[in-house]
């Protein structure tokens, strides 16, 4: 499906509004069609663009499902996540420094990760393998494009969180399944407000500084799948 509540003419995908009839909200930050996971649907623009202009630098925590062999023996395996850190070329720009590791096969179990409607493709000779990956940035195909690059192509790809960097836990997937949703509790609406709040006194106490217009419906930015 598409992150977007209109359909796109003649498209194979289908689109938000087949699972969630809230009017009037729209996604802060894009996933890709063949991705899954967490998104953030708002009314408002401020909040939209707030959580994902990279210049705030929300992380987003992505589980990663690849091709190719992770574990700490494998020559390859810790060379690809120093780089993964340290930023890759992706269409001939330098990624940001991320945050990432190779995720131990218990730790992906005790998740109890839904099954992916398709699955995976299956290659008999050939491993896979999880890490984790935490971006403050969502260029187009990200994820993908970055695990690429160090020799591990995505199978599988879920934003699992989306930190709002109040020094509160993460937003999560917990407790949703696939094609749900739920509004955001009272506590949570109250650390959204705090941070267009935040952003206020800033520019209150920053005249000079310039500020973007809010974002638009489309959410394209922020999508890093």
């Amino acid at each position: 499906m598409l992150s977007q509540f209109t359909p796109e003419p003649d498209s194979r995908w289908g689109c938000l509004a087949d699972y969630i009839s809230s009017p009037g909200v729209y996604a802060a930050g894009r996933l890709d069609a063949d991705s899954e996971g967490l998104l953030l649907l708002t009314d408002q623009g401020r909040l939209q663009h707030r959580l994902t202009d990279p210049d705030f630098g929300h992380w987003r925590r992505y589980w990663v499902q690849v091709e190719g062999d992770l574990t700490a023996s494998h020559p390859h395996s810790e060379t690809a996540m120093a780089q993964l850190r340290s930023g890759v070329l992706v269409q001939g720009a330098p990624t940001r420094p991320a945050r990432a590791r190779a995720l131990p096969p218990a730790e992906v179990a005790a998740a109890s990760l839904a099954e992916r409607t398709p699955p995976i493709r299956h290659r008999l000779q050939v491993p896979t393998s999880w890490l984790e990956l935490e971006l403050q940035e969502g260029r187009n195909r990200q994820v993908r494009r970055m695990t690429a690059a160090v020799g591990y192509p995505t199978l599988r790809l879920i934003r699992m969180a989306i930190d709002l960097m109040d020094q509160q836990s993460p937003l999560t997937l917990e407790g949703l399944a696939p094609g749900t949703w739920r509004k955001v509790t009272l506590q949570e609406e109250t650390r959204l407000q705090q941070l267009l709040r935040r952003d206020h006194r800033r520019k209150t106490h920053s005249p000079g500084r310039g500020g973007r217009a809010g974002g638009g419906k489309s959410g394209r930015a922020g999508g890093g799948g």
